[in-house]
């Protein structure tokens, strides 16, 4: 997979641009606050249809103006697709073929990206909602109809903790079971695919750890869930009992409250080297080789799923690595994965890496290729 061309029009700080992309390495060069990363952005934006780092997409449009746009052309299976995203204040609209996706789950896995970026070391040490973003972001370019269960999920998530909030007055039994009800048969769906995802990103990411480490660190990824009684292997139907009987023991504890407490939106992911909690108890180092070994492996898991290697973006996480995890990242080049690479010098680069690269110079929003 490749991204072969992208066009901003009023996007962040770019009032047009047009640029044509080596399929290779394509270093973006220039100091900070200038558009490498709002570039790098785009890119994300285009295959996911959000941003990784706002969930306002007003942020995106380019200040007084009343959309932004992004498009770009990828390489897929050896078919050349058109995409194209507009922004604006009633909403986000997405084209592929130039065809309009009346639903973003349609649009959503036609391009596949891997970004990696300093606050990604966060991954191991951040709060439990970083790391379930990562597993919804990642399922959804991999199993779309996962993001149409995930926002139904949400609607009714808003409907049942509206009602519980008026707990304390009166609540409707029955409005409530049926709530639940429609609740518990989305988290079903939803825990079945994030267990099964959790199980293979493990697979990857404890081989990769073990070269990293040069065979010292066992890892292992473990999904923490809400209900106690969901286990790794369960299908549906366990998934839909062990919610029915969990719910019932926290109704009133719910009611008193006045929220929902249990559910994929309270789960996380634990990670574990040598059978100790990294987060608790791992050095600074082990929590970046995690953390990298989750990445690269993330790589690999959507090679495997859909074929072809996604789409590397690297946003100025070169000059945090070590040598040692640098060179296991570098590598991650040689399978023939387009890179994108932001940096404020060359300096500590790979050689061989630039002299495969085409780069960019980026100053105030303007961007030119000073080698090709």
């Amino acid at each position: 997979m490749k991204l072969e061309s992208i066009e901003l029009a009023q996007y962040r700080n770019y009032d047009s641009l047009e640029l044509s992309f080596s399929d290779s390495v394509n270093v973006f060069l220039g100091e900070n606050a200038q558009g490498k990363t709002n570039l790098l952005e785009a890119i994300y934006v285009l295959a996911i249809a959000k941003s990784p780092r706002t969930t306002h997409d007003k942020d995106l449009i380019q200040w007084a103006q009343d959309y932004g746009k992004i498009k770009g052309r990828i390489t897929k299976h050896d078919q050349s697709i058109p995409l194209e995203i507009t922004l604006s204040s009633k909403g986000k609209k997405a084209k592929a073929n130039h065809l309009e996706k009346r639903k973003l789950s349609d649009y959503v896995g036609l391009c596949n990206v891997v970004m990696f970026a300093p606050e990604d070391l966060n991954l191991v040490k951040g709060s439990p909602s970083v790391r379930r973003r990562f597993i919804d972001m990642e399922i959804g370019q991999i199993a779309p109809v996962y993001i149409h269960s995930l926002g139904a999920y949400q609607k009714v998530l808003q409907q049942r903790n509206a009602l519980l909030r008026g707990a304390s007055r009166h609540v409707d039994s029955t409005l409530l079971d049926i709530l639940t009800e429609k609740l518990i048969a989305l988290a079903a769906e939803i825990i079945s695919r994030r267990l099964v995802f959790v199980q293979q990103l493990n697979a990857w990411a404890s081989s990769i750890q073990q070269e990293i480490s040069n065979g010292r660190e066992e890892l292992s990824i473990v999904y923490q869930s809400s209900v106690p009684d969901v286990l790794e292997n369960a299908d549906s139907s366990k998934i839909i009992q062990a919610y029915q009987a969990s719910y019932e023991r926290q109704k009133k504890r719910e009611m008193d409250r006045g929220t929902t407490l249990i559910g994929p939106h309270r789960d996380d992911l634990s990670f574990f080297v040598n059978e100790k909690d990294v987060q608790a108890f791992g050095s600074q180092g082990q929590q970046r080789t995690t953390a990298l070994s989750v990445k690269l492996a993330e790589i690999e898991l959507i090679k495997h799923e859909v074929g072809e290697y996604p789409i590397l973006l690297l946003d100025d996480v070169l000059s945090e690595l070590d040598d040692i995890r640098k060179t296991h990242l570098l590598g991650v080049f040689k399978q023939k994965v387009q890179t994108f690479v932001t940096t404020t010098s060359v300096d500590g680069l790979d050689q061989s890496l630039l002299e495969r690269a085409t780069l960019f110079q980026i100053h105030k929003g303007k961007v030119e290729c000073v080698k090709q």
